[in-house]
C-alpha cells in the first residue's frame, strides 16, 4: 500500500520485497490468539500451574482436551481432509506464544508441533488424524536437548515389527499414548505405550511444566512408519526443525510476558514516595529488553512464516531463532526476576516458572551456540582457524 497518491513505479527491487512474508499478525491469528488466551486464563492462572508442579499430574490433561475439542488448535496445520483446520505453522506460532505466556503444562509442542510435522511428512494420515482430532497424542522418542534438523541417533533395535532399547530424557511423553521411535536401522516404528513392553520412568526435570522421562522398550510392538533410512532420517529433521521454529514462538511468549510483568510491577510498587518506574536506571533496563523482545518478535514471525511456506531458507530461520529467541527468553526472565526485588525469589511469585521454561528451553533443540555453529555451516562461513592473524 502506498502512503501518498500517487501510483509508485514497480521495479525489480520491490518485487524481490514483495516475496518477503508478511510478518505482522493477520485478523484472524489475533482472533486466535484471543481465544486461546481467554481460555488459558480460565482454566490455567499461573496459581494453577504453580500447584500442578507439586503435584504427580505434572500435565495438564484437562486443558490439553480443552484446546483440542473447544478450540481445535491441536491440528492447525493438518489438512481438513485428515481432520485438522487446514491452517498454517503461523497459527501454531501464536498458540504456541500464548502457551509460553502462560507456562501451560500441556504437550503442545512434542504432539501438535513435532510429531505432526513428521505424520505429515511421511503422509501417516490415519494417525495424524487422530492426533489433529485430539484423540491421540504423540512423542517423538529423542532426547531432550538434540539438535534440531539433524538425522536421528537411534538407540533402539528393530526385529522385525517389534523394538528394543532405551532413550533418555524424552519431553512430552509422559502422557503420550503413541510413541514414534527411531531405530538403528534407520526405520521409525509407530509404538503404542499401553503395552507391557514400554516402561516411562519420569526423572527430575529444570522445568516442571514440560517434564521428563526415561523411556525402556522391552520387545514393544509397533508398525513401522519408515523403513528407509533416509525417508525416517528425512522426517525426523524437518519434524524438530519446524519444533525449532515454533519453539522460538514459544519463547518469544515468555519473554513478552516478563517485560509486561517487570514494566507492571515497576509503575505499581512504590518506595521512599516514588514509583519504581521513575528511576531512570530501571527504565533503561526495561527499554533495552523491550528492544530485545521486538527483536525476537521479528525473528520469530520469520521462522514460523519459513515453515508455513516450506521455505528453502527455513533451517537458517529456524537455527537463527534459535540463536537469538533463547538468549533473549532466558535474558528476560533473568530481568523479571531481579526488577521483582524479594517478591521475585519467592516461590509464590511465577516468575521463576518462567525463568525455568526459558532456561530449559534454550536446550530443549539445541543451545543457542548450537545453532549459531549450525548457522555458520548452512550460509558457508568459513570456520575459525587456530593460526594468530598478521
Amino acid at each position: 500500500m502506498s502512503l501518498t497518491a500517487e501510483t509508485p513505479t514497480t521495479t525489480d527491487q520491490d518485487e524481490d520485497a514483495g516475496a518477503l512474508p508478511d510478518l505482522l499478525y493477520s485478523e484472524v491469528e489475533e482472533d486466535l490468539r484471543a481465544s486461546v488466551r481467554a481460555l488459558l486464563a480460565a482454566r490455567s492462572p499461573w496459581d494453577a500451574v504453580l500447584a500442578r508442579t507439586e503435584s504427580d499430574e505434572r500435565t495438564d490433561t484437562d486443558l490439553w482436551a480443552r484446546l483440542g475439542t473447544e478450540l481445535g488448535v491441536l491440528g492447525l496445520p493438518v489438512a481438513e481432509d485428515d481432520g485438522g483446520a487446514g491452517a498454517s505453522w503461523r497459527e501454531v506460532a501464536v498458540v504456541a506464544e500464548e502457551l509460553g505466556r502462560a507456562v501451560a503444562a500441556v504437550p503442545f509442542l512434542g504432539s501438535a508441533v513435532t510429531a505432526t510435522a513428521v505424520l505429515g511428512r511421511l503422509g501417516a494420515d490415519e494417525l495424524l488424524t487422530a492426533l489433529a482430532g485430539g484423540r491421540s497424542t504423540v512423542a517423538l522418542a529423542v532426547p531432550f536437548g538434540r539438535l534440531s534438523g539433524t538425522a536421528p541417533q537411534a538407540t533402539c533395535t528393530r526385529t522385525g515389527d517389534a523394538v528394543s532399547g532405551g532413550v533418555r530424557s524424552v519431553a512430552d511423553a509422559r502422557t503420550a499414548d503413541v510413541l514414534l521411535v527411531p531405530t538403528d536401522d534407520g526405520a521409525l516404528l509407530q509404538v503404542s505405550t499401553d503395552q507391557p513392553g514400554v516402561t516411562r520412568t519420569p526423572v527430575v526435570s529444570l522445568d516442571e511444566t514440560r517434564p521428563l522421562v526415561d523411556l525402556v522398550l522391552d520387545g514393544a510392538s509397533g508398525s513401522v512408519l519408515a523403513t528407509e533410512a533416509a525417508d525416517a532420517a528425512d522426517a525426523v529433521a524437518y519434524g524438530t526443525t519446524v519444533a525449532a521454529a515454533v519453539l522460538a514462538s514459544e519463547q518469544l511468549g515468555v519473554a513478552e510476558w516478563c517485560l509486561q510483568s517487570s514494566v507492571s510491577y515497576l509503575q505499581d510498587r512504590r518506595q521512599f514516595g516514588r514509583t519504581l518506574a521513575s528511576h531512570q536506571a530501571l527504565r533503561h533496563r526495561c527499554a533495552d529488553l523491550w528492544v530485545q523482545v521486538t527483536q525476537a518478535r521479528a525473528v520469530a514471525r520469520y521462522a514460523a512464516a519459513c515453515a508455513a511456506e516450506d521455505s528453502a531458507d527455513l533451517a537458517v530461520a529456524a537455527s537463527l531463532a534459535q540463536a537469538l529467541c533463547s538468549d533473549v527468553a532466558v535474558r528476560a526472565a533473568e530481568e523479571c526476576l531481579q526488577l521483582h526485588g524479594g517478591i521475585g525469589f519467592t516461590w509464590e511469585h511465577p516468575v521463576h516458572l518462567y525463568l525455568k521454561r526459558a532456561t530449559s528451553s534454550a536446550l530443549a533443540l539445541g543451545s543457542p551456540h548450537a545453532h549459531r555453529s549450525r548457522l555458520a555451516r548452512l550460509v558457508d562461513l568459513p570456520a575459525p582457524t587456530d593460526e594468530e592473524p598478521a
